[in-house]
């Protein structure tokens, strides 16, 4: 029975907690000497793979700065907990005010204490940003929040995730994903997650569909494996950019189902089949060709 997934301490929109392990299995069949992201997010896949090397880019600036202040020890586990527990106080004796006060505090000198607080007191865990880049999600409406088991929770996991990144030659970077691949090398993998056109965007990372276009265009001249996750479907509508740009001739698809928990309304907490494309053979078994087979004929 395999270990349960390394958990990041920051709640994203379309967190790929649950595919990543067979991303995981599927990057262990692929000899490659640098992992690169052009879109870590929480940085869960990086996180469970482990590359000994990666370059990992995000244009969102507060988690690319949380995670270089993790792996630099300017910021430590005993850091969170104490800084948790101190505001988790003032949040449960003045409540909502006080949530507004941080998240005023926040945007006007953007620290990643405060940011690891907002993620984890916010609405729905929903990481979302304004056109001029603020932090806008409203609070949770609970001011019991930060109780010493959910302190503990959360200073584990930086904790754990502190020793993966301390020990490996990672770099973090605040980049556009046309920057990132430009720097893709023969014996790189690229694992690429873009926003989804629609849902999930926060303004630091918007997305189109003339967005999709250039990174499929981008993705097929580039010099090494590439392994992109997107979204193929849900009850509601099918991802048009599936049959657009990722079907084309020597590019390999799996589905994956699962079900999202972040999201700021109901219908974006619901089932989801996930895609998996890349530009090298896919292994998968009967039940996965099966589904395949049956949603590729619903396209």
């Amino acid at each position: 029975m395999s270990c349960p997934p390394l958990v990041p301490p920051l709640k994203c929109q379309g967190i790929k907690t649950k595919l990543v392990q067979a991303i995981q299995r599927i990057a262990e069949t692929r000899p490659f000497s640098r992992w690169v992201e052009p879109f870590c997010g929480s940085c869960v896949v990086a996180l469970n793979v482990q590359p000994k090397k990666a370059l990992l880019c995000d244009t969102n600036p507060h988690i690319i700065r949380l995670y270089q202040e993790i792996q630099s020890l300017r910021i430590t586990a005993s850091d969170v907990k104490t800084f948790l527990t101190d505001e988790g106080a003032k949040l449960k004796s003045q409540g909502e005010p006080y949530y507004y006060i941080v998240r005023e505090r926040f945007n006007s000198a953007p620290c990643s204490l405060d940011f690891l607080f907002l993620n984890r007191s916010c609405f729905n865990g929903v990481m979302r940003f304004n056109r001029r880049g603020k932090f806008n999600v409203p609070y949770c409406h609970k001011p019991a929040r930060f109780a010493p088991a959910y302190v503990t929770k959360i200073t584990n996991q930086v904790g754990q995730i502190a020793q993966v990144v301390r020990t490996a030659d990672w770099t973090f970077s605040v980049r556009d994903f046309r920057d990132t691949l430009s720097t893709a090398e023969a014996g790189d993998f690229v694992y690429v997650d873009p926003p989804y056109a629609g849902r999930h965007v926060d303004y630091f990372n918007s997305w189109s569909d003339e967005d999709e276009n250039d990174l499929a265009s981008r993705l097929s001249s580039i010099p090494g494996d590439f392994l992109l996750s997107t979204w193929h479907s849900n009850e509601f509508r099918t991802n048009a950019a599936i049959k657009r740009s990722w079907s084309r001739p020597g590019l390999s698809l799996l589905t994956r189902e699962h079900f999202y928990h972040v999201g700021s309304s109901e219908d974006l907490r619901h089932p989801m089949i996930e895609a998996l494309v890349a530009n090298f053979p896919l292994a998968e078994n009967k039940m996965e060709r099966r589904r395949t087979e049956q949603l590729s004929l619903a396209l």
